[in-house]
């Protein structure tokens, strides 16, 4: 099921019309950060998995 223009600005008009404009902004502002975190979190956990593989696993 996708969602038609009209149904995304009806969905953007009643969350504005729930939360406000600051609220929202406050909360897209805080769900960037946690995506930004999660995205650092997972980078980094890649990386130590590169870093911890025996050197025979490596060469494979």
């Amino acid at each position: 099921m996708r969602l038609g223009t009209t149904e995304i600005i009806l969905i953007i008009v009643l969350a504005l019309v729930l939360f406000g404009g600051g609220k929202l902004a406050g909360v897209g502002k805080a769900l960037g950060r946690s995506i930004k975190d999660f995205k650092n979190e997972v980078k980094e956990d890649k990386d130590d998995d590169k870093g911890s593989q025996p050197d025979d696993q490596n060469k494979a």
